[in-house]
């Protein structure tokens, strides 16, 4: 029997989230003893029988040497872990029979060596199988994980030796990440799920023209993706440390400092602030929408918190991993709290729960694919308060002085803020954030420890080398696929690259009026899919295919044989853009399933984007440059060819940028010619992005404002908008954009001109004369190391830091330095030993103030000159700085 599909699930009326009271207590004990058989422990707390729970994560348990599964059961909320009972073994391959192998003394006398097993397997870049020998280990470590003397080392040539081992188990044992396994008995089993005949027959009308293999990868997908969510019962976290310097984040390792606040939101309604008790500290007044629970004892808090996060399967944190956890760990221990009493594990440069999921929120909103595509750049710094600001319209809390000196009720508020931001961005859109972990983890088969902490060339490497084991393929040696596959042979443009990238078309300078943006709808995964495109048919050996050359480039690819990556890739492209896109806007379907499918849609949308240009990339398991270069030569070949057509329909192209064209007052016959053209004679598909009521584009590629007929702003690669700049103008970059934001008409124009130039002469006077406040000039920049520790370069913030240092200020790694730049030696001086806003170095200041007007500033025909006067004459107009 199917199980019920997302969109049943969703179509349903949800329930409120409440927490349950004290007094419904025994109704919640009987409810959970309906069926008390359910699942069964044995001595060790392993579960042996477990109802239906969807698999969420993998890890290796070092001291069982086996690899442990945790699996939530959503009824009752909790996480459970599945040990490997098969006996499966750690292993790489060796293309040396099994009688050669065993004459290497150095290898079967290894400590981990454990046995050998012929295997066969086909080689994608021969086109052939081939016999292999799987060179089994007792331990991970001894296959590759030792500085010296691992397996892999001892073989002449390895085979799949740099798989970490629980990545390993889930490829082998075809493990699906985010769905339904039961345990019975002790065995792990999947549950399957199906398709309802009702979506199936509709997804077949959709791509009946499809051949049956590419079928087959659609409803693999569906069956995926249409699979329900859970409800994740989860806790979000945050900590306050009373340290002694209020600019300075304490060293979770030394953890000298208190633990003076831990705020707790769950979704089940728990809002708890726990507080330590301390002298001299006054109770507050402030409201705080929470319970306050106070403690004389920093060890017994400790303890306290614990006991409520291992009541969620779910923690969620904003720089957990860094500081958060790790801080708990070591306070923990040096007030004397017993390792298992602390349900935290301390990894590499992670924090995990023992029997729970962290996920800290940081590591995920930091991944760049994340940030633009999934949230279009709303927000710019990965700081908890910009994300808040950005997603929620709420940020932290300002407050003057120090987390020490803060009454109980304010340190509480404060506190307390933190963690409703980061529960809050996970319960954003009917819990989008979750939902959208949940389906990455799915589409890309990782466990969701490490999709959150990974950047997204691991998801899609996961993604590949799932596809391999499942089709019996060997996986490439690096060495092996660039021998076979060549070089890049197009020179690029910009230094330091491999190969030539996009194309992007030279705008035309000045206020365009009407300008319709047409996208290549997902471009680079559209090419994948309709030139074949894979490390494996990209320079086949085939004779009879060299014939098939990719445009600009020397390279051909193959006729006979459909690559791996083009199907998975273009099928991907397909469910996306076919299924899930459409029915996000289709109003006839209930809210809450459009939403999903609006989720689904931006978590295709995040791994399509990045799919082409892993290839590229050093760090890729599948490395292979041809294969990054011919998708982006055909992609230039493809703008290039819709620019001729465009024109010769009589459209004015003034921009274009990779996979957008930007065009001039186009008439609706001409853009609909032209997007029946790209899909007809290029194989892809175009869709007006955006209609801007205005454009105003620079002499340089990749910048340019556009203004939506509403009146909002698009500003794309102008300095003011960067976080680096300083207040004082950052602030004028955003008064001349809330001026252009009002223009309506041409005319509207000369009065804009004119503003913005007595804008630009009143922030160039008031710097030229120093009356600017220092704070507004400011550049705050975090130390990552302590000062004494830059050898080879020393930026300008760690100037200032050395010069904080030799006035006796404590100074380490994690303080955020605010400095100005000044006019004498060493040309920065920390904001706290300015004197006199004169030492300001008045020339710098006006440089950046130019270089953020000066973009917008071409392209409105207006020069700096006309403003300021002769600017060889202003030179010699000395500033209050050289005047004393």
């Amino acid at each position: 029997m199917p199980v019920r599909t997302l969109t049943d699930f969703l179509a349903e009326k949800s329930k409120p989230k409440e927490r349950l009271e004290e007094t419904k207590a025994e109704e919640h004990v009987e409810e959970r003893e309906e069926k008390p058989s359910e699942v069964v422990f044995d001595e060790e707390e392993e579960v042996k029988e477990l109802p239906p729970s969807y698999l969420v994560s993998a890890t290796y348990d070092g001291r069982r040497r086996v690899v442990c599964l945790k699996l939530y059961n959503e009824k009752d909320r909790r996480i459970y872990l599945w040990y490997d009972n098969t006996g499966y073994k750690p292993y790489c391959l060796s293309d040396l029979p099994p009688e050669e192998l065993k004459k290497m003394i150095a290898l079967v006398n290894h400590p981990g060596f454990y046995g050998l097993e012929e295997v066969e397997k086909y080689d994608p870049l021969q086109y052939k199988r081939r016999t292999m020998t799987k060179v089994l280990a007792k331990d991970p470590l001894s296959i590759g994980g030792r500085p010296t003397s691992a397996i892999r080392d001892i073989l002449p040539r390895a085979w799949e030796a740099d798989i970490r081992f629980h990545e390993n188990y889930i490829l082998d044992n075809n493990l699906q990440i985010g769905t339904l396994y039961k345990v019975e008995d002790g065995k792990l089993i999947p549950v399957s799920h199906e398709l309802s005949k009702e979506v199936l027959d509709k997804v077949m009308k959709v791509f009946e023209d499809e051949p049956e293999e590419y079928k087959r990868y659609i409803t693999r997908w569906l069956t995926l993706l249409e699979l329900r969510v859970p409800e994740i019962h989860r806790l979000a976290l945050d900590i306050e440390v009373a340290g002694e310097v209020a600019t300075r984040v304490p060293s979770p390792k030394e953890a000298k400092d208190p633990v003076v606040a831990v705020s707790l939101i769950g979704s089940d309604g728990l809002r708890k602030v726990l507080l330590l008790r301390r002298g001299g500290v006054e109770e507050g007044t402030c409201e705080v929408d929470a319970e306050l629970e106070y403690y004389d004892d920093e060890k017994t808090l400790l303890l306290r918190t614990f006991e409520i996060i291992e009541e969620y399967p779910f923690l969620l944190t904003f720089n957990g991993d860094d500081f958060d956890l790790p801080y708990l760990y070591h306070r923990a221990r040096r007030l004397g709290i017993g390792a298992g009493q602390i349900p935290i594990e301390l990894g590499r440069d992670a924090a995990f729960l023992r029997r729970g999921i962290h996920i800290d929120l940081y590591r995920f909103f930091f991944n760049r694919s994340i940030q633009v595509y999934a949230f279009g750049q709303k927000y710019r710094e990965n700081t908890l308060n910009e994300i808040g600001e950005a997603l929620l319209g709420i940020g932290k809390i300002k407050f003057e002085g120090q987390i020490k000196d803060l009454p109980y009720r304010e340190l509480a508020r404060y506190c307390l803020r933190d963690a409703e931001i980061v529960y809050r961005l996970s319960a954003m859109n009917n819990d989008l954030v979750m939902k959208l972990i949940m389906v990455l983890a799915r589409i890309t088969y990782t466990p969701i420890e490490d999709l959150t902490r990974q950047g997204i060339s691991n998801w899609i490497r996961n993604m590949m080398l799932y596809e391999h084991r499942i089709r019996g393929w060997l996986i490439p040696r690096r060495e092996d696929l660039l021998a076979a596959k060549g070089s890049t042979t197009t020179k690029a443009i910009i230094e330091g690259k491999k190969y030539r990238g996009a194309e992007v078309i030279t705008p035309k300078p000045g206020i365009h009026f009407n300008v319709a943006v047409l996208d290549f709808q997902s471009m680079y995964p559209s090419i994948v899919r309709s030139y074949n495109i894979s490390y494996e048919t990209l320079n086949c050996i085939h004779e009879e295919c060299k014939s098939n050359k990719v445009p600009g480039t020397p390279h051909w690819i193959c006729t006979k044989q459909r690559g791996l990556t083009s199907l998975l890739i273009g099928s991907l492209r397909d469910v996306r853009v076919r299924w899930y896109k459409p029915r996000s806007k289709d109003k006839s379907l209930p809210p809450d399933v459009r939403e999903w499918y609006s989720v689904v849609q931006s978590s295709l949308k995040v791994i399509l984007n990045a799919s082409y240009g892993v290839f590229g990339a050093e760090s890729f398991a599948l490395y292979c440059p041809p294969v990054a270069e011919a998708i982006t030569s055909i992609g230039r070949y493809a703008i290039n060819k819709t620019v001729e057509k465009a024109r010769s329909l009589g459209v004015e192209v003034i921009y274009g940028d990779t996979d957008s064209l930007f065009l001039k007052s186009p008439t609706k016959e001409q853009v609909d010619e032209l997007m029946k053209w790209v899909e007809k004679e290029l194989g892809m598909e175009m869709d007006i992005d955006k209609v801007y009521r205005y454009a105003v584009l620079s002499s340089r590629k990749k910048n340019y404002i556009g203004v939506y007929p509403d009146g909002r702003i698009d500003v794309k690669g102008l300095t003011g908008k960067k976080r680096h700049i300083p207040d004082f103008i950052k602030e004028a970059f955003m008064e001349m954009m809330k001026i252009l934001g009002s223009v309506k008409t041409l005319d509207d124009f000369e009065d804009a001109k004119k503003q913005i130039m007595e804008l630009y002469k009143e922030r160039y006077i008031k710097i030229k004369h120093g009356e600017v406040p220092p704070e507004k000039l400011a550049f705050r920049v975090m130390l990552s190391k302590p000062p004494e520790r830059y050898v080879k370069t020393t930026p300008q913030h760690v100037k200032a830091a050395l010069l904080l240092k030799q006035k006796g200020f404590d100074v380490r790694a994690g303080d955020i330095i605010s400095f100005v730049k000044v006019v004498t030696a060493p040309g920065v001086k920390p904001i706290q030993l300015v004197r006199d806003p004169r030492e300001i170095d008045a020339d710098k200041y006006i440089e950046y103030l130019e270089s953020t007007f000066e973009q917008v500033l071409d392209a409105l025909d207006i020069s700096l000159t006309t403003i300021v006067g002769n600017r060889s004459l202003w030179s010699f107009v000395p500033s209050k700085a050289k005047r004393r």
